[in-house]
């Protein structure tokens, strides 16, 4: 069994892939604890394409650490490293050397894409490792979801072209690759995938889908396009969590308030909405603690290209669907003591009646005796 890919003898593209598998497993880890425990380093800012004074500053930077090289059957060795967000977010990056023709790196993109499951291979080691610290991770879940996530990045190609004509040359392969399809695209398609490209310099074009990304650039070019990519995928995550978190909740509202009827019900209303309003602060201040983990401070290219992988995956989308969840559960929240409040102020009204009652029955005795 081969552990390393051979090299074609005439090989037009040099560079790499990577596959970014992530998993929501808590609330939030202390990095603190994971550093100690795991042997990790704390991540260095990404650094940038160009000479600026700007740069991304992750307000708490993730902590890194080895990962065992992953053989898959095929006998590839992909090298990985296992990355710890602070938000809840475990982030596995596995990495083989690529040498070869556009034919290769598409039937590559497709097999890894559909074929081979990553996430069911990297969970028991995501898990091994955790297992090691339990305390690090607050409030952990029992179910993970996950994303995986594939970037093509091709350091070096014949005749080294610019960005433009690797697009106008290469367009088609290009979109087989993004897309993870073996055979070729419709013209509208492949202007459609080609429509996510952003380029800095020259040389150097960055092509983003919803599901895998090509790089061509430099290997330090290619490092902030890198991270910025495996950051939009984590809040993706983070988002699908909270949306999914946010269904069950109000669910369970308009089970609540469909059982309660009645106006000596609506009294247990009181719980419930104390409950409801606690949840929402909660998922108000988690949600923008992941929204809020990166800044770009006037970069105004990775800010950009953020941008663009972030409406490719989904993240607005997501992100969107969260909020006007929030907004139903607010409205429920204020429904639900408007509810409260006026059962209490019936019982209250009642109550002055009967009091007044009592004291006219009793002047009426004492009238009559």
């Amino acid at each position: 069994m081969s552990t390393a890919p051979s090299i074609p003898a005439q090989a037009s593209l040099h560079g790499s892939v990577l596959v970014l598998i992530q998993f929501d497993v808590c609330e939030e880890l202390r990095l603190d604890l994971l550093q100690q425990a795991v042997s990790a380093r704390t991540l260095q800012q990404p650094s940038m394409k160009h000479s600026a004074p700007a740069y991304v500053r992750y307000q708490r930077p993730p902590v890194v650490g080895p990962l065992e090289p992953l053989i898959l059957d095929s006998g590839e060795r992909l090298e990985g490293e296992i990355k710890y967000y602070d938000y809840g977010v475990v982030s596995v990056i596995l990495q083989l050397p690529f040498s070869g023709d556009w034919q290769g790196l598409v039937h590559l993109a497709s097999r890894w894409i559909w074929d081979v499951d990553f996430a069911s291979r990297v969970e028991p080691i995501v898990r091994q490792r955790l297992e090691r610290v339990p305390t690090a991770m607050v409030k952990p879940y029992s179910r993970w979801l996950s994303e995986d996530y594939f970037i093509f990045h091709v350091r070096e190609a014949a005749g080294a072209p610019t960005a433009i004509e690797l697009t106008r040359d290469h367009s088609a392969q290009i979109a087989q690759v993004v897309r993870g399809d073996r055979l070729q695209l419709s013209e509208g398609e492949c202007t459609e995938v080609l429509h996510s490209q952003i380029s800095y310099y020259a040389n150097d074009v960055t092509v983003i889908g919803w599901n895998a990304a090509f790089l061509y650039d430099s290997t330090a070019g290619a490092e902030t396009a890198i991270q910025l990519l495996e950051y939009a995928n984590s809040q993706l995550l983070e988002f699908r969590h909270y949306d999914e978190l946010l269904t069950g909740i109000l669910d369970s509202v308009y089970d609540s308030l469909a059982q309660k009827t009645g106006r000596f019900a609506r009294w247990r209303l009181a719980k419930s909405a104390t409950n409801l309003h606690t949840v929402l602060l909660e998922v108000g201040e988690l949600t923008e603690h992941a929204d809020n983990a990166i800044k770009f401070l006037s970069d105004m290219f990775a800010a950009r290209l953020y941008r663009v992988a972030a409406a490719k995956v989904g993240v607005p989308d997501y992100k969107n669907l969260v909020v006007q969840k929030l907004k139903t559960a607010e409205e429920l929240y204020r429904y639900m003591v408007d509810q409260f409040n006026q059962s209490r102020a019936f019982f209250l009204e009642v109550t002055v009646v009967l009091i007044l009652l009592i004291e006219l029955v009793y002047l009426f005795r004492g009238n009559i005796f």
